[in-house]
């Protein structure tokens, strides 16, 4: 029996993601930026010193579906070094998209320019490629577009959800045409799709999705007819089967934002076999993401409380969010300037936010009698209630207590 084809399989790296970062004076770059481009690094010599016979680029290569110039050129470089181990599938995922019909994606150079070893998957097909380990049939399905799935004349006078409908039944009939194909040839099989699964854990990738979102039917792609799914779109890693085949997100390379906080990042490493394969997720040393929280209200000294609290984790090279509960007295005791002095020693990378989240118990006896309060005291409570800080409202009280007197005069 020869040797199983090791394929890493990887998505989503969204080169341009700038979230929480400063720009690098030397390269011109956003620190986050920087992140995802060391990410890549990584897989690069992950493949290089494991020999990878195959790679999969699940779709969804940068932020926007126009990227600058300087993006595409760091990421071409990443690329260009990976062909040059091995054969380099690029699947379209909805980032890759053109804006326009008739334009071009922003992959699409390498298939222009004819890059030895990168094949643009950009329709629903498959073919056999070669390793060094064998022959690997591979079917491709990029992110399903409705005007191309689908022509005027089968959606006219369909409602929306209608046309959704529709636009699933033809993924569910393209993938089984795909199996079918796969199912002439007596070697390893394996489809790579940019699409979300039905059941599958969403993550941030839905706070930059673009588009309308589709659900394709588990049971289209649990079929032991492939060997390995590959995919992208979804940025949660996650296997979606029990046995054979199995059907995996590999999951975005670098955190976006604190709704991925918890959440590994990394890439698939499979050894490819016919009805016995197997695979392992690498975790990559991506950026952490902490929150703090702490319910300060009753506390007597709350800077102190909370930089003890800080005092209590690791945030070197982090990006770290407070997230206090206060009364207004202990608001006011609070200072923010201490905190990100210890912050910085601490080596933080990024304070994303200080949140302060003020108790009001004014409002209840506003509500109840207001009349019998002062011009100033209705004043007070309301910025209170506003949430306007401590300092800003002893201005505006201040110059409103001019006022007041003026109309007394």
């Amino acid at each position: 029996m020869s040797d199983p084809i090791r394929v890493l399989h990887f998505a989503d790296t969204h080169i341009g993601m700038e979230n929480y970062g400063r720009t690098d004076p030397q390269t011109g770059l956003s620190s986050r930026v920087t992140d995802f481009l060391r990410r890549l690094d990584d897989i690069c010599a992950y493949a290089e010193q494991n020999q990878a016979d195959l790679v999969i680029f699940a779709g969804d290569a940068f932020k926007t579906r126009q990227p600058n110039p300087t993006y595409q050129r760091e990421f071409a470089y990443r690329i260009r070094d990976l062909s040059q181990l091995a054969p380099v599938v690029l699947l379209v995922g909805n980032h890759d998209l053109p804006p326009a019909q008739l334009k071009a994606s922003s992959i699409e150079i390498y298939d222009t320019l004819q890059v030895p070893n990168v094949w643009v998957a950009n329709d629903y097909t498959g073919q056999i490629i070669e390793t060094r380990r064998g022959p690997v049939f591979v079917a491709v399905a990029p992110y399903p577009v409705r005007a191309r799935l689908l022509t005027d004349e089968r959606t006219a006078g369909l409602t929306i959800a209608e046309t959704d409908d529709l636009l699933q039944q033809v993924m569910v009939e393209t993938i089984e045409h795909l199996a079918q194909q796969a199912d002439t040839h007596d070697m390893p099989r394996l489809l790579t799709g940019h699409f979300t699964i039905a059941g599958a854990v969403v993550g941030s990738e839905r706070n930059i999705m673009l588009g309308r979102d589709l659900a394709v039917p588990l049971s289209a792609l649990d079929d032991p007819r492939w060997d390995y799914v590959a995919l992208g779109h979804i940025h949660k890693h996650q296997n979606l089967t029990r046995g054979q085949p199995p059907v995996v997100y590999s999951g975005s390379i670098e955190r976006i934002d604190f709704g991925e906080e918890g959440d590994p990042k990394g890439f698939c490493w499979v050894e490819l076999a016919r009805g016995e394969t197997v695979w392992t997720f690498v975790e990559l040393a991506a950026r952490p993401f902490v929150t703090l929280r702490a319910d300060l209200k009753n506390a007597a000294n709350p800077t102190d409380h909370a930089i003890k609290l800080i005092g209590q984790y690791n945030l070197r090279e982090a990006i770290v969010r407070l997230i206090f509960d206060l009364s207004p007295e202990t608001e006011a005791r609070l200072n923010e300037n201490v905190l990100r002095d210890e912050l910085k020693r601490a080596g933080v990378f990024q304070v994303a936010a200080i949140r302060k989240q003020v108790e009001q118990p004014a409002r209840a006896r506003l509500g109840a009698g207001p009349e019998g309060l002062t011009p100033a005291e209705l004043l007070e409570h309301y910025l209170i209630s506003k949430e306007v800080p401590p300092e800003r409202r002893r201005e505006l009280l201040d110059t409103a207590a001019g006022i007041f007197e003026l109309r007394e005069e």
